[in-house]
């Protein structure tokens, strides 16, 4: 939620006349919105580009397919099923790897409907990871693609760490971070500010439909947008990372614990797939062995990609599945994994480890076997990525993200069309927190910078810009309208 009230117009406590001097600034009220205008010149740019990736992440399956039909989609023949039966994912595995032969097979991806192709995920000699496309019914190799370089996958780069790595992310988290305070600093302004904005209303004034509809928009869009951004922060590189340290130092873990999900070193696999994340866990932390396949009484593998996906379906896994291919070395020891993503319910999610000798279950993974906390953060990514409760959800997402963006537009807009024109200030609202007459404010922020560690050292960083050079510097102090009144309290 952005800056939405009118400085004279929608303080709570009375202004001065006009004499010359400025009007009166301090108090909570003021003080609040203050925070809430300056928290958006951070906040709102990160705000838009993660609600404007979000969204295009979300489409990914409509938007993917129509720029890329040629790899994506294919004509479904009369007799698909002698097709398929004819060209098995066997056979098409084979015919990638005649196609990239100095590339390594990772995972193999089934098609999700009749006229879509199988995706193979392959690491090339370099070690650049490609897609690659095959028609399920004839095996031919349609081409290949940088997953990286589609429009989802730039906007998931993006939105995960602005395509710059730690910086980016830190960058995502911290103003994911001050979201938190603007949302919650909103609404104290939405409750406060309430009776002004309907008298401003109802007498016409300019920017008053403006202010009501943001503030309208803002009051249902903070909600879901605190829920997105708790639900995000398990992926952050400061905040995610301290969390899983302490988790796993308690004997517990916000991902899968299952090490053996992907069986070639050299995956990539998407992160949302379950159990993708086995690698943040070192292998002496889980609690199951790594699930290995038995050479004993066989000279070589005899079970196959076919024979995975027949134990698959045997083992009630939710289609499409993704597996997970044992190193091509066949005197490896490694497993076909079997992951039944079950995309709209993460609880039906489900992992089935098959022996490349002997064709049997090694073991199996699912929901029911995560660590308590992993299964609350796996039903927190579902909602946040809009599909755990089907077409509910996607929708429910797709709005969020659509009034966090008018959020980031009206917010700013109003700003511009009060903003004083020729003074040589910002225009911000003046006060100062009553810290000293509101304990409880206080044990607020430091209990939200101890919660979020890059909030708490901004928020330092913050204070002591303020103290050290804008009070210090005349002209800066004009522009940013710092109050020079005495603090209340």
């Amino acid at each position: 939620m952005t800056t939405s009230l009118d400085p004279a117009a929608l303080d709570p406590t009375p202004s001065a006349p006009d004499s010359g001097r400025a009007p009166s600034r301090t108090g909570l009220f003021r003080a609040v919105w203050r925070w809430h205008f300056f928290a958006s010149f951070l906040v709102v740019p990160v705000l838009l580009l993660l609600a404007t990736t979000g969204l295009i992440y979300l489409f990914r399956f409509q938007l993917e397919p129509l720029m890329h039909a040629d790899l994506m989609r294919v004509d479904v023949p009369e007799d698909a099923q002698a097709a398929l039966t004819t060209k098995t994912p066997t056979t098409q595995l084979e015919a990638v790897r005649e196609a990239f032969p100095d590339a390594t097979i990772v995972s193999v991806t089934e098609p999700g409907a009749p006229d879509e192709t199988t995706r193979f995920s392959i690491t090339t000699a370099e070690g650049a990871g490609r897609d690659v496309y095959v028609d399920p019914y004839d095996g031919t190799v349609l081409g290949s693609l940088d997953p990286d370089t589609t429009l989802s996958g730039y906007a998931v780069r993006l939105h995960g760490e602005l395509m710059a790595g730690r910086l980016g992310d830190a960058v995502i988290e911290l103003g994911a971070c001050w979201a938190v305070v603007m949302a919650l600093t909103g609404y104290y302004l939405y409750w406060r500010g309430r009776t002004a904005r309907r008298r401003q209303r109802t007498a016409g004034r300019r920017g008053a439909r403006l202010r009501s509809r943001h503030a309208s928009i803002g009051l249902v869009a903070g909600v879901g947008l605190l829920y997105l951004l708790v639900s995000g922060l398990p992926w952050t590189g400061v905040w995610g990372e301290r969390v899983q340290t302490l988790a796993t130092d308690n004997g517990t873990s916000m991902w899968s614990l299952d090490p053996g999900a992907v069986s070639d070193p050299t995956s990539s696999l998407d992160e949302s797939l379950p159990h993708s994340h086995a690698g943040d866990v070192p292998w002496a932390m889980g609690e199951s062995e790594v699930p290995t396949s038995d050479p004993s009484g066989h000279e070589g593998p005899v079970a196959n990609l076919d024979t995975a996906l027949a134990v698959a379906d045997r083992e009630g896994l939710r289609h499409p599945v993704t597996v997970a291919l044992p190193s091509e070395d066949p005197d490896e020891p490694g497993v076909y994994s079997v992951i039944g993503y079950a995309f709209d319910a993460p609880s039906d999610e489900r992992t089935v480890h098959v022996d490349r000798y002997s064709g049997q279950v090694v073991s199996t993974y699912g929901f029911d076997d995560y660590p308590l906390l992993a299964k609350v953060v796996s039903q927190g990514i579902g909602l946040h990525e809009g599909r755990s409760f089907g077409l509910w959800s996607f929708w429910g997402a797709a709005l969020m993200c659509l009034a966090i963006i008018a959020m980031c537009v009206t917010g700013p807009l109003m700003w511009w069309r009060r903003r004083p024109r020729g003074t040589g200030r910002l225009g911000a609202p003046r006060g100062r927190m009553p810290l000293r007459s509101t304990p409880l404010l206080v044990v607020g922020l430091v209990a939200l910078g101890v919660f979020l560690p890059l909030f708490g050292l901004s928020l330092v960083a913050v204070l002591l810009l303020d103290q050290l050079v804008l009070r210090r510097v005349p002209a800066l102090a004009g522009w940013f309208d710092r109050s020079e009144e005495r603090r209340v309290g």
